[in-house]
């Protein structure tokens, strides 16, 4: 039988085939065969996969519009990715795809690549790995191209994006030489053109080279066939005009970028009408048009997802023209928009809370500035000023409160017994209005709710007939029972941080970190009592001790408040109306004096003359002895510490406690915590005296006076510092049990010598004995001290003694007739124990141990 011949054929073909396409053989066929391969299979899938990696980077990228753009969108992650991992999969895909046309379809005979489709393969593989941020890879294999195929058709951009790579190294220098080289020998067209200009541009801000930057992006916006990159360009060298203060020009920039209109991103054509806007001429300008403009912008409906943007230029214009209503409405519009953009967002809390300190609305001002904090970047600058302006709002609002609490309960002290009536029968109408009002909204949550039960029906039947009223019913899931019920919550237990125990009250917290919550006596009455203005009337104070206790807590924040607005806000005229204020509320003696001498420098500082004189002849007179008196009867005393100074006498106390004089210091420190009180020392002599108090009594004795500073003054540093202490230092100190000989690791021993009270006046000339004595002592490095123990025991310690056995034997370093003159019992003791014996005060405790 005879064989077809078209099978002959086949078959000869398919061998010829196979045979041909050996990437051993440079021939036709074979060449062809894996270029078509390589180009159609394996690069086509891995640039589907490059361009869906970077549609990706495109759409996770945000960027800031506050700060100039940078050229190439793309968020540089700080992450260390591990060998063998990939930040993006499509980029990893990228890769592979490369790696295989290489491997499968290069044909490198004698040295010589015959596959002219391997230099893209390589081109793919170093534009993936550059995508996925690891940009030595991409430089190795960018340079591969140039080292192996140096007649490559694509080794123009090979260069280009080998340069790219060497950028986003911070070689910027080597890129710059290079590129400039790349423009000078190549005659760059189009997009080639558009890539390397462009990112010289990028190479030239890095160096910090504004100028030739702007040069560069105007030849790479002309030559892109992009629309995209020619809007980012355009913008970008507005940005760039704007920094070099070129207003003029920067408004061409941004023009250019507006004509391009819906061909280009809508967010460059809605940031160059705002750049643009800013830089309005507000005192020569036609600020109608202006407005007339930017509602344009507001009213556009394709504007819709950059309102956020436009609703907070539209404020700052109206800022500008001091219409301060309207610029808080449209500041407030631009945070209803839940923007994206959390420097937008700070930026409006910033300016509302500048706004609210400027009328010396503090407490506002500063839930404002916690705001702005949240939308900042931890512990940047800009995060780092807000909290110091935060912080020192605090005081501000802790005694702003005490003031207006503690004023309004003396003027109803003060009302007669018609007008305390008149008052709360008001009072409860207003409470029953209030109920009436609360019992409509829970009426509409029924209803609302039974609503929601028919709207959940579909076709007629309820989506789950088993239980047709379980989720409607549900309390979390109705946002009115919601709401009522935290307004509830904190009514009645004030704003709590969700921890354990957080019933306890001191769990207690606020806004402004320094208060418990002002908890309403409406909400503590029964039923019948609530409406009852008798009720009301029955909790106001008439003992007078408790009168007189409050007055004086309303005078003191006067006087705080008058101190913080003239020493920390300059606010002069706030300041002179709380002292004023204090002055007139019958204050006690302390703090007159103080109060006059602060107000006659108010005067001086507001220019009112007149009084500052009264206020300084008022002072000279009645208080002739007083050091306020000194210092305005000779002027240059002010510069200078007198001996009479707080800060003096603060610095003398303390050279004291160093010099372990504590008796001395405690009883000091109560001296002039009495005659400086309200002076902004005492809290400082507060924490001396309980340092004092604890180097001297002991671990209980300093817990409790560090507990008084941290609740006295918990609004000053030394306040905070104490409340540290309390929560950090002290439960570390806590321990009383000794380390037993056995588990003692330490290196440093001491010898002990104890001296009581009768023996005190030996201590100074047994050291001196002690210490000529040591100085003969070879091979040891030793020295002495002498240590407050209590106020009647004082221990002269040898320090320097390596182990327990040598310190215990300490009396056979010295020798016979040395001996004769240290007699004294001493004992040893590591210095792990020594500082338990001196926290603890329990050296009886210890010595009982039996440990020498």
């Amino acid at each position: 039988m005879k064989t077809p011949i078209k099978a002959i054929l086949a078959i000869t073909c398919s061998v010829v085939l196979i045979t041909g396409c050996s990437r051993k053989k440079d021939n036709f066929v074979s060449r062809n065969y894996h270029a078509v391969t390589a180009e159609f299979n394996a690069l086509y899938n891995g640039y589907l996969a490059l361009e869906a990696g970077r549609n990706t980077l495109n759409e996770s990228y945000a960027d800031n519009y506050w700060d100039i753009l940078p050229i190439e969108r793309m968020q540089i992650q700080e992450e260390v990715v591990l060998p063998g991992q990939f930040k993006n999969e499509n980029f990893n895909r990228a890769e592979e795809k490369a790696v295989k046309a290489i491997q499968k379809h290069s044909i490198n005979i004698k040295g010589k690549e015959k596959n002219p489709q391997i230099d893209e393969a390589y081109l793919l593989l170093g534009k993936a790995r550059y995508f996925d941020q690891r940009f030595v890879p991409a430089l190795a294999a960018f340079n591969n191209i140039l080292n192996k195929y140096p007649t490559s058709d694509k080794i123009n951009q090979v260069k280009i994006w080998r340069e790219k790579a060497n950028i986003r190294l911070e070689n910027n220098e080597v890129a710059i030489k290079k590129l400039k080289r790349l423009l000078y020998e190549e005659e760059l067209e189009d997009q080639d053109l558009a890539d390397a200009t462009s990112i010289l541009a990028q190479a030239y801000l890095n160096t910090k080279s504004v100028d030739s930057a702007i040069t560069q992006l105007t030849i790479a916006a002309n030559a892109t066939k992009s629309n995209d990159e020619r809007g980012r360009y355009r913008f970008i060298q507005g940005q760039l005009y704007n920094k070099l203060g070129f207003k003029d020009s920067a408004n061409i920039a941004f023009d250019k970028v507006i004509e391009l209109n819906r061909k280009t991103p809508r967010i460059y054509l809605i940031s160059a009408h705002i750049e643009k806007i800013k830089n309005f001429d507000y005192e020569n300008g036609d600020k109608r048009a202006l407005l007339e403009h930017l509602t344009a912008l507001e009213e556009n409906r394709e504007n819709r997802p950059y309102l956020d943007k436009i609703y907070h230029q539209i404020a700052e214009y109206h800022l500008i023209n001091e219409s301060d209503s309207l610029a808080v409405n449209y500041y407030n519009k631009s945070l209803r928009t839940n923007s994206q953009d959390k420097l937008l967002r700070a930026k409006n809390y910033q300016t509302l809370g500048d706004m609210n300190f400027d009328t010396s609305m503090y407490e506002t001002a500063g839930s404002y500035y916690d705001s702005t904090m949240a939308n900042l970047v931890l512990n940047s600058k800009p995060y780092r000023v807000t909290k110091r302006k935060r912080d020192n709002l605090d005081d501000v609002i802790y005694y702003e409160n005490i003031a207006r609490v503690n004023d309004s309960v003396l003027q109803l002290v003060n009302f007669s017994e018609t007008e305390r009536l008149e008052y709360f029968e008001s009072f409860v109408e207003t409470l029953k209005a209030k109920d009436e009002e609360e019992k409509e909204k829970a009426g509409t949550a029924a209803r609302n709710t039974g609503l929601a039960m028919v709207n959940n029906k579909i076709g007629g039947q309820i989506q789950n007939s088993a239980k047709p009223n379980q989720a409607t019913l549900f309390y979390f899931y109705n946002p009115t029972t919601v709401a009522y019920g935290k307004n509830e919550f904190i009514k009645i237990w004030g704003d709590r941080v969700l921890e354990d125990n957080w019933r306890w009250s001191n769990k207690t917290t606020s806004k402004s970190g320094n208060k418990g919550p002002d908890i309403n006596i409406a909400d503590l009455a029964s039923d019948e009592e609530r409406f009852n203005p008798q009720y009301y009337i029955s909790k106001i104070p008439s003992e007078e001790k408790v009168i007189d206790s409050i007055s004086k807590e309303r005078n003191f924040a006067y006087y705080q408040l008058g101190l913080i607005y003239k020493e920390k806000f300059a606010a002069y005229n706030l300041s002179k109306n709380k002292f004023q204020s204090l002055l007139n509320s019958n204050p006690e003696q302390r703090l007159i004096l103080p109060t006059k001498y602060n107000l006659y420098k108010i005067y001086e500082l507001l220019g009112e003359n007149d009084e500052a004189s009264i206020a300084k002849n008022e002072i000279i007179t009645q208080y002739p002895e007083s050091r306020y008196a000194s210092i305005l009867n000779n002027p240059d005393l002010a510069d200078l510490k007198d001996k009479n100074s707080p800060e003096f006498i603060y610095e003398t106390l303390y050279a004291q406690h160093e010099n372990q004089e504590y008796s001395d210091v405690i009883s000091k420190c109560e001296t002039y915590i009495n005659a400086f009180d309200g002076d902004p020392i005492v809290p400082k002599l507060e924490l001396l005296k309980a340092t004092a108090t604890g180097r001297l009594l002991g671990f209980n004795a300093y817990k409790k006076a560090i507990n008084y500073v941290a609740i006295t003054f918990a609004n000053t540093d030394q306040g905070k510092q104490a409340q540290k202490i309390e929560s950090e230092i002290l439960p570390k100190l806590a321990s009383t049990d000794f380390v037993e000989a056995t588990n003692d690791s330490s290196t440093h021993f001491k010898v002990v010598y104890k001296f009581e009270k009768a023996e005190l006046e030996q201590v100074s000339g047994f050291k001196k004995n002690l210490d000529t004595i040591i100085k003969n002592i070879k091979y040891h490095k030793l020295k002495t001290s002498v240590d407050v123990y209590s106020p009647s025991v004082k221990l002269v310690i040898v320090h320097g003694l390596k182990n327990a056995q040598l310190a215990k034997t300490f009396d056979q370093l010295l020798t016979k007739a040395d001996q004769k003159q240290i007699n004294k019992p001493y004992f040893a003791i590591s210095s792990a124990n020594y500082q338990i014996v001196q926290i603890h005060k329990n050296l009886d405790t210890y010595l009982s141990l039996n440990n020498n």
